[in-house]
């Protein structure tokens, strides 16, 4: 593979702009660059899940969807490229509900914790929710990102019932919310 970096300090940024990938500069506070810094922040939260999960199918699919989120980023650098597709979309809704097959029905609110797998999990899909609310801003104007939404969207709940069927796995009990223990919830 050729070289495709040669300089990384380049000082094209030190003004407050950058360069997308079809040479086009746009300020750094950009809705498209700060949503690029988003999803990049997301695949590093999903990076620490991984070094930290067993080899089996979730850790499977979280390397797949690091790849993913990177393509996502770099069509994202090429306005009116397209992002994602339905087969990235129909993916992550066939391995949620695979790995939500079998896991008991909630009854209450689950709490980030019991474990830091579990808690990183958490971290991920809270993230990915914010992203995903950037995103549906984006699409405002963009209409190609109508499926990377999507896709944000099942990444969201799939971290969640990742969470979950980890929990299960490592025999934790999940942390649930009780009103009982919030002050508001005391009488």
């Amino acid at each position: 593979m050729p070289s495709r970096l040669s300089k990384i300090v380049t000082r094209g940024g030190d003004k407050g702009e950058t360069s997308l990938g079809d040479g086009t500069r746009i300020g750094k506070d950009d809705l498209r660059v700060a949503l690029l810094g988003d999803i990049d922040e997301l695949n590093s939260w999903i990076g620490v899940v991984i070094t930290h999960l067993d080899d089996g199918e979730v850790k499977k699919l979280l390397g797949g969807v690091q790849h993913d989120l990177f393509d996502l980023g770099g069509a994202m650098s090429f306005p009116g490229a397209p992002l994602l597709s339905d087969a990235h979309v129909a993916r992550l809704d066939e391995a949620a509900a695979a790995l939500n097959d079998g896991l008991p029905p909630l009854k209450e609110f689950i709490l980030p914790g019991g474990a830091p797998l579990l808690a990183w999990l958490h971290v991920a899909r809270t993230v990915c929710r914010r992203v995903e609310r950037a995103m549906a801003t984006f699409l405002r104007d963009t209409p190609e990102a109508a499926l990377a939404l999507q896709y944000l969207n099942r990444l969201s709940d799939y971290l969640f019932i990742a969470g979950r069927a980890e929990a299960r796995r490592l025999g934790i009990s999940e942390t649930l919310w009780k009103k009982e223990s919030s002050l508001s919830g005391r009488t």
